[in-house]
C-alpha cells in the first residue's frame, strides 16, 4: 500500500498494509515517523493528531483504507531546525511544553486552526483545540496560537 506523507509518496511495509490497521500505527511502525503518539486509542486525547488533506486527525482512529488517496501531514513536516514553523517558535517561546508527550498533537490540531482561521478568537481556539494536556499549559497553548496567528502562520 503506497501513501502520500509529508509530501512523499511512501510505501508501506506489508506488515503495515492491512486497510483497517489505524494510520497512527502505519506511520509509527510501517514508515517509523514516530512524532505521533499514541495516548488513548479512543480519539480522545489527541496525541496522535496528524493532517488528512489539511484537516486535523486522530490518527489512532482512522482506518488506512480512509486515507488512500489523500495528503497527510505528520509533525516531522511541520517544520525544521532551521525553519520553524511560527508554532514552534511561539510554543518555545511561551514555555508550552512540560512533560512534551502532547504537543505534537497539540501543535497539528494549533496548526489546522491557522490554516482554517488565520486570526483565531480566544473561543475559536478553546473549540479548536480539543487535545489534552495532563501538565494542564492550556494557558500557555493558548498564548503561543495568537503568537503563532500575529506571526502570520499558516500552512
Amino acid at each position: 500500500m503506497e501513501l502520500k506523507v509529508n509530501g512523499q509518496r511512501m510505501q508501506l511495509p506489508e506488515h503495515a498494509s492491512d486497510p483497517a490497521m489505524p494510520l497512527l500505527w502505519a506511520l509509527r511502525d510501517g514508515l517509523h515517523l514516530t512524532g505521533s503518539k499514541f495516548g488513548c486509542g479512543v480519539a480522545a486525547c489527541g496525541a496522535c493528531t496528524v493532517h488528512v488533506d489539511g484537516q486535523a486527525a486522530r490518527a489512532c482512529v482512522t482506518p488506512l483504507g480512509a486515507v488512500q488517496g489523500k495528503a497527510i501531514t505528520t509533525i516531522e513536516a511541520l517544520g525544521t531546525a532551521e525553519h520553524p514553523h511560527a508554532l514552534q517558535i511561539a510554543w518555545l517561546a511561551e514555555q508550552v511544553p512540560q512533560c512534551g508527550y502532547c504537543q505534537s498533537g497539540m501543535l497539528m490540531a494549533a496548526a489546522a486552526l491557522l490554516a482554517r482561521n488565520p486570526k483565531p478568537s480566544d473561543a475559536d481556539i478553546d473549540a479548536a483545540m480539543t487535545n489534552l494536556c495532563r501538565c494542564g499549559t492550556y494557558p500557555r497553548v493558548r498564548r503561543a496560537i495568537r503568537q503563532a496567528a500575529a506571526l502570520g502562520a499558516r500552512r
